[in-house]
């Protein structure tokens, strides 16, 4: 079968996403750091430390960065491309479990009377869509209480793509370029394959790229293993629901199976046949 044609998903056999992939080298991840602090010349990759939390409260379908440098600690979320203000409940629940993490691992007792040692937060949302009108930050007290005066307040600064050549913005491009590749050749290989030629074509992470590719393509091709399996289980959790809704359709009698299949039209009638022969059965 030629490479073109192979539609054979690869295995489950990776656990990050690019994005991840990408800032846990510590070259990367410290020029990272300098597109958001370029006034700290000081900064080193023995100064980073990574404390990006696994399997906790992400799902492998979005992306969470963390990492302490001197007194700083970063959040970088990757939004993907489609905009959502949840992800700032997200920022919240995230900061939290980092904060928890920082005091176990420091040896802090929070629920003592002296004064426990925090870094300082700094959130960012990177966004790989169309920035369109959509704001340079976003406020927990803004979107989800009207502008009100509440205790606990997220704020976070939204990074989109721009001009600029620096290690974000090339990841930005990468996810683009992707994009457009899935939507000429669907979820397969190709997409993958084209997406990586054209991107070490124009530049864009032509290094990390070099370096890695047989890991990025396994990567990617596992991420689209996972959002089948996601969406098959969607499917399989509607068609429960659709199957116990008719059945209390049927034990009531009031509707025949064709009134029941108007209003249930995930069922086939064979399926509401074999159903009713079901309920007689035990009843």
């Amino acid at each position: 079968m030629s490479e073109d044609t192979q539609e054979v998903k690869a295995k489950r056999t990776a656990k990050n996403s690019v994005f991840l992939d990408l800032f846990q080298n510590k070259s990367y991840l410290l020029k990272l750091y300098q597109t958001l602090h370029p006034e700290d010349k000081e900064a080193t990759e023995e100064s980073l430390t990574d404390v990006t939390i696994e399997n906790v409260l992400t799902d492998n379908l979005y992306n969470d960065l963390g990492f302490i440098v001197h007194n700083k600690l970063m959040i970088l979320v990757e939004a993907q491309s489609t905009w959502t203000m949840n992800i700032l409940v997200r920022i919240l629940l995230y900061l939290a479990q980092s904060y928890h993490e920082y005091f176990q691992r420091t040896r802090q007792d929070y629920y003592k009377s002296r004064k426990v040692k925090m870094p300082k937060p700094e959130l960012y949302v990177i966004f790989t869509g169309n920035k369109g009108q959509k704001p340079d930050k976003i406020l927990l007290s803004e979107e989800f209480f009207d502008g009100a005066d509440i205790d606990i307040e997220v704020k976070a600064k939204v990074i989109y793509e721009s001009d600029t050549d620096d290690i974000i913005n090339q990841y930005i491009i990468f996810c683009k370029v992707f994009n457009e590749q899935t939507r000429q050749h669907g979820m397969t290989r190709k997409a993958v394959m084209e997406t990586i030629r054209v991107c070490r074509d124009q530049n864009v992470l032509c290094d990390y790229l070099a370096e890695r590719e047989r890991e990025v393509v396994t990567i990617m091709m596992s991420l689209f293993d996972e959002e089948q399996i996601i969406k098959s289980f969607i499917r399989s959790e509607r068609h429960d629901e659709a199957r116990e809704t008719a059945e209390r359709m049927i034990r009531d009698g009031e509707l025949s199976l064709d009134k029941i299949a108007h209003y249930i039209p995930s069922l086939s009638m064979d399926e509401l046949k074999e159903l009713e022969a079901e309920i007689m059965q035990m009843a």
